[in-house]
């Protein structure tokens, strides 16, 4: 399954490459304020969809663009799929976005793949094997306190209700750690936390196919991932905090003061 995954992401970031050439012709809409969709992205994840569904017409499909799909095949199979992760880069030529699928059995993920066409970068993850950057066997970073770790991070540009809490929270991880990154693509965070690129990342306001692959990268690569108040609801909440052990729980003490009751209740 995991090389059936590995193919559709690449002939998405074929798709994708291809129109990066030429930016100027695009068309692009805003969905809502902040969040943008191209044709790239609908191409994309028709082209990831239809090679998934070749090799397993009785899977059912959760996509960024296309919502639920094949739900009707009843299947103990998910395929959770984001075409373009950082549409918004993509469209001015920022290089920093990735296709990212994972396969749910049951509830659980077994299966992660996350492309960097601008860079052919491929991590890929399967429950119990481990997580690879290429042929690279991926380990979390070892630091263990906040003081002199690059964390990323992701502004909650759709859910502004809870940017003075995010702002409290950046002010206060800022202070107590080496630097903040925002680039811009989910998915290649959590991916960059799998490869050590980054010590740790905490995000808000995602949805499941931000999250799904690279949660998988992180944990195989030795990490753990949890919400913002340190419990397994992520996928639900759209929170998300990863690293490895010693410095996600710092991570967690820095962040809990400024947890809103709605941010508490999700």
């Amino acid at each position: 399954m995991l090389n059936i995954a590995v193919k559709a992401a690449r002939e998405a970031g074929k798709v994708i490459n291809r129109a990066s050439r030429n930016l100027d012709a695009l068309a692009v809409r805003e969905k809502a304020a902040n969040d943008y969709v191209s044709e790239v992205d609908k191409e994309a994840e028709q082209t990831i969809i239809r090679t998934l569904l070749n090799a397993y017409p009785k899977h059912s499909i959760l996509a960024e663009e296309s919502g639920a799909t094949n739900t009707d095949a009843k299947s103990d199979y998910q395929w959770i799929i984001d075409p373009l992760d950082g549409t918004t880069n993509f469209v001015h030529g920022f290089p920093q976005y990735a296709v990212s699928i994972a396969l749910s059995h049951k509830g659980v993920i077994t299966q992660g793949v996350i492309y960097d066409p601008c860079n052919n970068d491929l991590f890929t993850a399967t429950r119990g094997a481990g997580a690879y950057l290429n042929d690279t066997r991926l380990r979390v970073s070892k630091r263990l306190n906040l003081k002199g770790a690059l964390i990323g991070t992701s502004f909650p540009y759709k859910e502004h209700h809870h940017l003075d809490a995010y702002l409290g929270m950046l002010r206060t991880v800022m202070e107590t750690s080496s630097g903040v990154r925002r680039a811009g693509s989910s998915a290649l965070d959590l991916a960059y936390v799998a490869a050590s690129r980054l010590d740790a990342v905490w995000e808000m306001g995602l949805a499941p196919w931000d999250i799904a692959a690279g949660s998988l990268l992180v944990t195989e690569a030795g990490g753990v991932v949890t919400d913002l108040q340190g419990k397994d609801q992520y996928m639900k909440s759209g929170n998300i905090v990863a690293g490895n052990l010693k410095l996600l729980s710092e991570l967690l003490q820095h962040l809990a003061p400024h947890l809103t009751p709605t941010l508490k209740a999700v």
